[in-house]
């Protein structure tokens, strides 16, 4: 039987009352070092997650409640998504990549270096629906040998970067970052959310059609109480962000309306599920999950 623990929704404006879901938040599993990264296979009904200082990749099972190994060395994988064929794209802190698996299990790699030089430890990642894969590249997986590999940081700064789908070429498309972290397009993919750790706010930043970023205006601030990690935006265009111990939920014009609070620390989250109204939440030591009357916005493998 799975354990719970009650759901405990926040209200702090009238857009977040009719947010709800079930009374209790699933505990679906608990045991790893820092849960991170959670990103769900529609074809497959699972859902795989990090454990990045156990260097291991999870999987549970939507029809049977099981988990068991995904990948393991995984080279401390953090972030993961989807592509338009429905492939892993993964951001590997302790090999200092980007990769995708391909249908047959084999690895291809997106992105190792800038102009010569090996990239930091890739974060998060994000592919726009022209194929596009855009990530996030804090060194945390360089700093001790805890969440990757200590070594010297080849790249002066901490970037947000650009693979292009068709040359392969990696830019970077915003330098003035202390600690990019999670990353996430708006529904139209006009706009790029981006959260800042250190520096404890959001910022927004308009996306060119020539995949360039302009703007890069504050969206939100944590103040003393939240430092921003993860996020994902449902339907309706609310961004939803791991920030302490909560999902903070904000309105597109910026207003924190509302919080899901949880008892540990949260890293990431993903809406999956057959409706994708199911949250997935990475903490700490688990991952939860609670079904609600959101859903998420549509992933790029289902089309724009």
């Amino acid at each position: 039987m799975t354990d719970t623990i009650p759901t405990e929704f926040e209200v702090l404006d009238e857009r977040f009352a009719a947010i709800g879901g079930d009374d209790q938040v699933e505990i679906l599993h608990t045991g790893t070092r820092w849960a991170e990264g959670p990103v769900y296979f529609p074809a497959g009904r699972f859902l795989a997650w990090s454990d990045i200082p156990n260097e291991r990749m999870l999987r549970w099972d939507e029809m049977t409640g099981a988990v068991g190994p995904f990948r393991q060395p995984s080279g401390y994988t953090n972030g993961n998504t989807l592509d338009r064929e429905g492939r892993l794209i993964s951001c590997e802190q302790g090999n200092r990549r980007v990769t995708r698996t391909e249908h047959d299990g084999s690895i291809t790699v997106i992105a190792d270096r800038w102009q010569g030089r090996r990239l930091n430890s890739p974060n998060d990642v994000v592919v726009r629906s022209d194929g596009s894969i855009w990530f996030t590249d804090p060194p945390y997986g360089i700093l001790s040998n805890y969440e990757g590999v200590a070594a010297e940081q080849e790249i002066d700064g901490c970037h947000v970067y650009r693979a292009d789908p068709v040359t392969g070429e990696v830019r970077i498309v915003a330098d003035d970052f202390t600690r990019p972290n999670g990353l996430a397009f708006s529904l139209d993919e006009r706009r790029l959310y981006v959260a800042d750790t250190r520096e404890r706010h959001l910022r927004v930043f308009e996306v060119g059609d020539d995949g360039t970023l302009g703007g890069g205006k504050l969206f939100a601030e944590g103040g003393d109480r939240d430092s921003y990690d993860g996020m994902r935006l449902d339907d309706t265009g609310r961004v939803w962000v791991a920030a302490g111990k909560a999902v903070l939920c904000y309105d597109p014009d910026g207003t924190l309306i509302g919080r899901l609070k949880l008892p540990e620390s949260v890293a990431n989250l993903v809406f999956g599920g057959l409706k994708r109204n199911r949250l997935f939440v990475t903490a700490s030591s688990s991952l939860y999950s609670l079904m609600t009357n959101v859903t998420g916005a549509r992933p790029v493998w289902a089309g724009r």
